[in-house]
């Protein structure tokens, strides 16, 4: 009984796992997850909206003549200068980053943990037309010729088959 109650909090505290064939329904259920956490509006915002702006500030140095203000130079505003619920919305974009980089196989996770926010974790993790993937291989064949990287063609060719999603292994084999 120990293993089974182990196991239910597991289940509360880990995101779902990604599923590389089935991608709407992960879709769905890291959703449900993340409206169950703390602040899950907001890191659902995170998710569909792209993280917090922090914007700028002026501080307010003195009160003039007739009620004007005196302003400092505007500066990069600092997790400080914050309201709480602009600490919030920031401290869901961290969490929401988290829950998907949590949810993700380790060989799509090492394709995009060079994202630094959900919403594009989130959009770049979605299925790509095989136009989409191809396009995108040829610019990294073409960055590599700009920087004199040479490789034989049927290395090359294996690379691009073998890192093609799942769902178009059954074109591959007919090639």
């Amino acid at each position: 009984m120990a293993n089974l109650s182990e196991d239910i909090q597991c289940a509360n505290t880990r995101p779902p796992m990604l599923d590389r064939t089935d991608f709407a329904s992960w879709q769905q259920r890291i959703q449900l997850y993340c409206q169950g956490k703390k602040n899950g509006v907001n890191i659902l915002n995170s998710i569909d909206e792209g993280p917090f702006q922090m914007g700028t500030f002026r501080e307010t140095l003195a009160e003039g003549n007739e009620g004007a203000l005196h302003l400092g130079p505007e500066r990069a505003r600092v997790y400080s200068d914050l309201s709480p619920e602009d600490k919030d919305r920031y401290n869901a974009d961290i969490r929401a980053t988290n829950i998907l980089l949590q949810g993700l196989p380790k060989d799509i996770y090492t394709l995009i943990n060079h994202y630094t926010n959900a919403k594009d974790i989130w959009e770049n993790n979605k299925g790509e037309a095989i136009h989409d993937y191809y396009v995108k291989f040829t610019k990294l064949i073409n960055d590599m010729r700009d920087i004199k990287m040479t490789m034989p063609r049927m290395q090359l060719n294996s690379k691009f088959v073998n890192n093609m999603l799942p769902e178009w292994g059954r074109f591959m084999r007919a090639v």
